[in-house]
């Protein structure tokens, strides 16, 4: 047993046990979220798995029973504090072979590495996942842990099996696409299409039939026939971002399919029954839209029956490393690289930022930063030429 996997969000001490144990001359690898270690599972195939109980994305009960359902051979052992000594004996009966508790004693944890690797019946590795099974854990979210998100996430669960036409609320970059497709995903529309569309984009003059479709030679330029958005999410889920862009004319439209539930393309004679949810966005103000004119306000109340704000990232500050490391799996993954993390005073710069472009604008910056790094851990020195905006604002705090 001479590959051992490191699960640990702790730096300091994940680097610490690797450097101990690659003297005893075991080959050691460190993962700080549960996404990285499953793809350091199939990559490094390692003998044993050390993890902590308390991780930023899941639980290491959560990934010690996800990996036995895949790996059934694999050996592990749980760290834990003296205060979750109960819940080191539940990973226990979910087929932990050990724990040993934090603060680590180095030669304790050798000597429990030793009796799992005596006890072990079995040398070569089970067979790997399949490709669905890899691409559903790849496609995983992390969701936000602080109250506001836990807030948003309570309404989606909430409002997912009903009908209800939902008003998804916030700045740009907060995800508000990922909050609609989160509701499809959880409603019994689940397995039919969900049909996203950017009402800020969309020509005005072909916007209906855009939304309605079109019959050939309806106008000039309609050189066949055209399905619309409505008949294409037919059965599922529309979401129409930026929705207060629409013309007054297609206001009125989108009002009457929402009442009649009928759509007539552009030219045809006959209408189609629609069977469609609507989820909606905006960070526009639509009160003060509806006061100037802009928007209807008998459509804002017909799409507003259940209202979802999202919070900003600067509301959620804690969130941030989760959300970072996120990302950073992601962008190991598109990138082909294994940068295990981020430093101290970097996650410090991250958190203290203020972050007008949201959790969008964070993802950009993991991503640069992760393509750039030359060193398993992002460190500090490359905020200043890559995110001055960042380096500065944190300087400015402290």
């Amino acid at each position: 047993m001479k590959n051992i996997l490191i699960l640990e969000d702790d730096i300091t001490l994940s680097l610490m046990l690797k450097t101990w144990l690659g003297k005893r001359d075991y080959v050691v690898q460190t993962a700080i979220s549960v996404g990285n270690a499953k793809k350091a599972l199939e990559q490094f195939k390692p003998d044993l798995v050390l993890s902590d109980l308390r991780l930023p994305d899941d639980s290491g009960i959560s990934f010690l029973k996800w990996t036995k359902d895949i790996y059934p051979e694999m050996v592990f052992i749980m760290m834990t504090s003296y205060a979750d000594i109960q819940t080191a004996v539940e990973s226990i009966r979910s087929g932990a072979h050990d724990y040993v508790a934090k603060p680590i004693n180095p030669e304790e944890l050798l000597n429990k590495i030793k009796a799992a690797d005596s006890v072990s019946q079995k040398e070569t590795k089970p067979a790997r996942t399949s490709g669905s099974q890899r691409n559903q854990s790849d496609n995983s979210y992390i969701k936000g842990q602080s109250l506001e998100y836990k807030k948003v996430y309570d309404y989606v669960d909430l409002v997912a099996p009903t009908n209800l036409s939902v008003f998804v609320k916030g700045e740009s970059g907060v995800g508000k696409e990922h909050i609609a497709r989160m509701i499809h995903d959880k409603s019994k529309r689940s397995g039919h299409s969900f049909i996203p569309v950017d009402c800020g984009v969309m020509n005005r003059e072909l916007s209906a039939s855009d939304f309605f479709g079109h019959i050939k030679g309806s106008f000039t330029g309609a050189i066949s026939n055209k399905t619309g958005y409505f008949v294409e999410a037919n059965g599922g889920t529309l979401f129409l971002d930026e929705i207060g862009n629409l013309s007054p004319d297609v206001q009125m439209q989108l009002l009457r399919v929402l009442q009649e539930k009928k759509v007539k393309p552009v030219g045809a004679n006959k209408e189609i029954d629609v069977d469609v949810r609507v989820v909606v966005a905006t960070n526009e103000d639509m009160e003060q839209s509806i006061a100037m004119g802009k928007f209807r306000s008998d459509l804002y109340h017909r799409l507003n029956e259940f209202l979802i704000k999202i919070p900003t990232l600067e509301e959620c500050k804690d969130d941030i490393p989760l959300f970072a490391h996120h990302f950073l799996e992601k962008a190991n993954r598109e990138m082909d690289k294994n940068v295990i993390g981020f430093d101290e005073e970097t996650l410090h710069c991250l958190k203290a930022y203020n972050w007008p472009g949201n959790i969008r604008e964070l993802r950009n910056v993991v991503f640069r930063l992760v393509l750039i790094t030359q060193t398993p851990t992002i460190t500090s020195d490359l905020l200043p030429d890559n995110t001055p905006d960042i380096y500065r604002y944190y300087k400015n705090k402290t």
